[in-house]
C-alpha cells in the first residue's frame, strides 16, 4: 500500500501491463526488508515468549533448572542465521533489486500518457499533431466532428483536416493509430508558384468522401533503459563498489583542496628576487602606523584599487570551488552511511530480539493484542531515532558512523536491562505490583499524617 500511495501518479493512465506493475512492486518490496525484518523479529519474539509466559511454560522451564538465557539459545542461533542472511541480502540481493527498481521506475516515469482523445479538448500527445473531436461514441472508436492540425510541414504552416465523422483503430502491432475520416475537407496553405520573392500565398482546399490518417505511436511505447546507467547510485552498490567509489571521491576531493590551496596561495606568495644573489642581511622593517603611510600619496589610490581587485579575485576563486567541494563532501557522507547500513540491518535484528524476547517473558501475554502494541512502541522509538540521526549525519552535523548506529547505541542498553529484569523475574509490567506499591505508599502517608 505504501508503494501504491507513493507511485500511483506514475502508474495511472499510462496503459501499463499488469506484469510491469507487479515487477515494479516486487523490486520495491526488497527495499522494505530493512524496515519489515527488524519489526517482524521484534513482534515474533514478543509473541513467542509472551505465549510461553502466559501458559506458564517459562515457569516450567525455570523450575527444571534452565535459565532464561539458556532457553533463548536455540532462538538466538536462529536469529544469528537470519542476521547473517540479512547481511548477505544487503550485500548481494538489495543492490540488484534497487538497480532493477530504479531503472524500471525511470522508464515508467518517462513513458508518455496513453493516447486518450477527450471530447472538446485538443490533444497534443502525438508529436506534430493536435486533434480535437466534438463527440466520442460509447464504443470508444467512433468519432464525430473531427478537427486535425498537422504541424509536420517544414514551413511551419499547419495543415487542417475537418471531417464530419470517423473511426479510430490501431494496427495489430500497436505501432500506428489509424483514423478513417468521412465527408471532410483538407486545407493546405503554401507559398506562391513564382520562384522569386512573392508575398502572396496559395490556399488549397480538397474535399474527400473518405480518407485515412496514419499516426506513429512509437513514442508511446516504453523502452527499457540500460541498467548500467544507474550503477553509480549508492543504493545499487555492494561493499566493494562503495569502497571503490569512496576512494575515487576522496582523491577528487583532495585534488579540489590542493588546487584551491595552490591557486589561492599564489595571491599571498611573497617574491624575493634578490635571494641567492646577495649575502647582505637586512633586518625586517617594522611598521607601527598605517601601512599606506609608507607609500607616496600619489600611489595610494592605485595600491588600494589593486588590493581590492586581488581580494575580489580571491573571493571569486573561493566561491567557485565551494559548491564543488560541498557536493563531494555530501556525496562522501552518503557513501559512508550506505556502507554502514549493510551491517546495521543484521545488528538491529539481534538487538531487537534481545528486546522482544525478555519483554515477552515479562509481560506474559501472547497473541496479537498487547505484544503488537509493545512491538510498535519500541519499533517507533527505533525508527525515529535512526531516521533523525541519519538525517543529521547527511547534513554533516554528526559523524556518519555515529548517525547510522545511533538507534542501536541507544536501544542496546534497553535490551540489556530488559534481559536482566526477565532473568530475575521482575514484575516490570505487572499492574498489580504497581497498584499494591501505590496502596502501600498511600497507607504509609496516611499513617504518618495521623
Amino acid at each position: 500500500m505504501f508503494f501504491l500511495f507513493k507511485y500511483v501518479d506514475d502508474l495511472i493512465g499510462k496503459g501499463f501491463e499488469w506484469y510491469t506493475i507487479v515487477e515494479l512492486m516486487f523490486y520495491a518490496s526488497a527495499a522494505n526488508v530493512s524496515m519489515a525484518l527488524p519489526l517482524a523479529i521484534l513482534l515474533s519474539s514478543i509473541m513467542t515468549f509472551g505465549t510461553l509466559g502466559e501458559n506458564y511454560e517459562l515457569v516450567a522451564i525455570k523450575s527444571a533448572g534452565i535459565s532464561l538465557q539458556k532457553a533463548m539459545r536455540p532462538l538466538l542461533v536462529l536469529i544469528i542465521g537470519i542476521a547473517f542472511s540479512s547481511f548477505l541480502f544487503s550485500e548481494y540481493m538489495l543492490p540488484k533489486a534497487n538497480l532493477k527498481f530504479g531503472s524500471l521506475l525511470w522508464d515508467v516515469r518517462n513513458k508518455k500518457l496513453s493516447f486518450l482523445i477527450k471530447e472538446g479538448v485538443f490533444n497534443n500527445s502525438i508529436p506534430g499533431y493536435s486533434i480535437r473531436v466534438d463527440e466520442k461514441g460509447a464504443d470508444g472508436t467512433s468519432l464525430k466532428g473531427i478537427m486535425i492540425y498537422d504541424h509536420t510541414g517544414n514551413q511551419g504552416v499547419a495543415k487542417i483536416i475537418v471531417a464530419k465523422d470517423g473511426t479510430m483503430n490501431t494496427t495489430k502491432d500497436k505501432q500506428y493509430l489509424i483514423l478513417k475520416l468521412n465527408d471532410g475537407v483538407r486545407y493546405e496553405e503554401s507559398s506562391g508558384q513564382n520562384k522569386g520573392y512573392d508575398p502572396r500565398q496559395q490556399l488549397t482546399r480538397m474535399r474527400f468522401g473518405q480518407t485515412e490518417q496514419k499516426f506513429d505511436l512509437s513514442s508511446f511505447k516504453m523502452n527499457r533503459t540500460d541498467e548500467n546507467s544507474f550503477r553509480s547510485n549508492n543504493q545499487m552498490l555492494n561493499l566493494k563498489g562503495l569502497t571503490h567509489k569512496s576512494d575515487s571521491l576522496t582523491k577528487e576531493l583532495d585534488s579540489v583542496n590542493r588546487y584551491a590551496r595552490v591557486n589561492i596561495g599564489n595571491y599571498y606568495k611573497q617574491n624575493n628576487y634578490t635571494k641567492g644573489y646577495t649575502k647582505a642581511k637586512v633586518a625586517p622593517a617594522k611598521i607601527n602606523a598605517d601601512i599606506l603611510t609608507e607609500f607616496p600619496e600619489a600611489k595610494r589610490m592605485n595600491i588600494v584599487q589593486a588590493a581590492l581587485d586581488q581580494a575580489n579575485s580571491i573571493k571569486q576563486t573561493v566561491e567557485g570551488k565551494i559548491p564543488d567541494h560541498e557536493d563531494k563532501v555530501a556525496n562522501l557522507i552518503r557513501i559512508r552511511i550506505e556502507y554502514q547500513r549493510k551491517f546495521t540491518l543484521a545488528v538491529s535484528c539481534l538487538m531487537l530480539f534481545f528486546i522482544g524476547a525478555p519483554l515477552g517473558a515479562i509481560i506474559r501475554k501472547g497473541g496479537l493484542g498487547l505484544p503488537v502494541v509493545m512491538a510498535i512502541i519500541f519499533f517507533l522509538f527505533y525508527h525515529i531515532i535512526s531516521t533523525v540521526a541519519e538525517k543529521s549525519a547527511n547534513q554533516g552535523n554528526i559523524h556518519p558512523v555515529v548517525g547510522i548506529w545511533m538507534a542501536i547505541i541507544v536501544l542496546s542498553p534497553v535490551g540489556a536491562f530488559l534481559t536482566y529484569k526477565a532473568t530475575v523475574d521482575s514484575a516490570l509490567f505487572d499492574l498489580t505490583y504497581y497498584k499494591s506499591l501505590v496502596m502501600r505508599l498511600f497507607k504509609k502517608s496516611k499513617a504518618s499524617g495521623k
